[in-house]
């Protein structure tokens, strides 16, 4: 097994919704023992602690979008952060809401640009989060991620994104809430969507297979942004947006371990863990494992699929 240098990096964003309490995730991770579960497959982990955003003028939340100028402060730092870590080793975004993703892809893709390589991202969530600002009928903005980095428009005042992601590049499994204006979007797009029904009649395994060879074949690097609703709220209560049906603890372990075979991710985010509304830190423990999986953990070392 490669060995990596993991860069834990806090993003206690917690304004990209109404709901709080996302800001309590980093620091739940942290007692769930990521360090130390990475540090057991013999990576070596640097903990940068948590960062907080740039300077902002306060929010008036006059509007229908909620806290856009504390996002808009997340996004221009993650990004910043983001871009540099990559230099370093692999970046695990440990959050705070999915508005997080607005800076951490915007940060890898352009680290990716600079080494002349493709970014993919693989976008494992219940929803599409693939709103602009004038789409959105909640005003949250962690649901306008995707729109932001594969180069939607409306995203006023938010920094420029120098390098979109390919909408070819962007595969989303586990979708099961999708709001009209999202779906006609994505109709008239190129983004892979696969939903529950799609992996209840066909498997998780042969769309990750295929994406993770188009990945390989473009020599592209992989971001894997990880929501807790991808799992079903019955082993992952911790989100205040819960869908019944998501995928089960043994479906997300098969696609964590097949991420780690391929060889393929070079960041990871872990996002929308909300501590306040956990059991016993089931859920915290739960991504830990997820996130180990990824980078190493199996029950039976076996052979892997190479993929270079």
């Amino acid at each position: 097994m490669t060995k990596q240098h993991c860069i834990l990096i806090g993003a206690p964003v917690d304004s990209g919704k109404r709901r709080v309490g996302c800001l309590m995730g980093p620091d739940a991770y942290r007692t769930a023992g990521i360090r130390q579960a990475l540090q057991s497959l013999g990576h070596s982990v640097e903990d940068m602690g948590n960062l907080s955003p740039d300077p902002y003028p306060a929010d008036d939340n006059d509007g229908l979008l909620h806290a856009p100028n504390e996002t808009i402060a997340w996004t221009s730092r993650l990004a910043s952060v983001a871009e540099d870590a990559m230099e370093r080793g692999l970046p695990v975004f440990l959050g705070g809401d999915h508005s997080l993703s607005l800076g951490s892809v915007v940060g890898v893709a352009n680290h990716a640009a600079r080494q002349n390589r493709p970014q993919f991202v693989l976008w494992l969530d219940a929803h599409t989060d693939f709103h602009t600002p004038k789409t959105t009928d909640s005003g949250n903005l962690h649901g306008t991620p995707v729109g932001y980095f594969t180069g939607r428009k409306d995203f006023d005042g938010f920094p420029d994104v120098p390098n979109p992601v390919p909408q070819e590049n962007v595969c989303m499994i586990g979708l099961r809430s999708v709001d009209t204006e999202e779906r006609l979007a994505l109709e008239g797009s190129v983004i892979r969507t696969h939903d529950m029904r799609d992996i209840d009649e066909n498997g998780i395994a042969g769309p990750l297979n295929r994406f993770l060879e188009q990945v390989a074949a473009a020599n592209g690097m992989l971001h894997v942004s990880l929501d807790v609703d991808f799992l079903d709220p019955s082993v992952a209560p911790a989100v205040g947006t819960t869908v019944p049906g998501g995928a089960t603890v043994r479906e997300a372990h098969l696609v964590c371990e097949m991420l780690h075979d391929s060889g393929l991710m070079t960041s990871l985010d872990l996002v929308e863990l909300n501590p306040f509304l956990d059991e016993r830190g089931r859920t915290a423990h739960l991504m830990v494992d997820l996130c180990a999986s990824a980078l190493g953990r199996r029950v039976f070392d076996r052979p892997t699929r190479s993929y270079r």
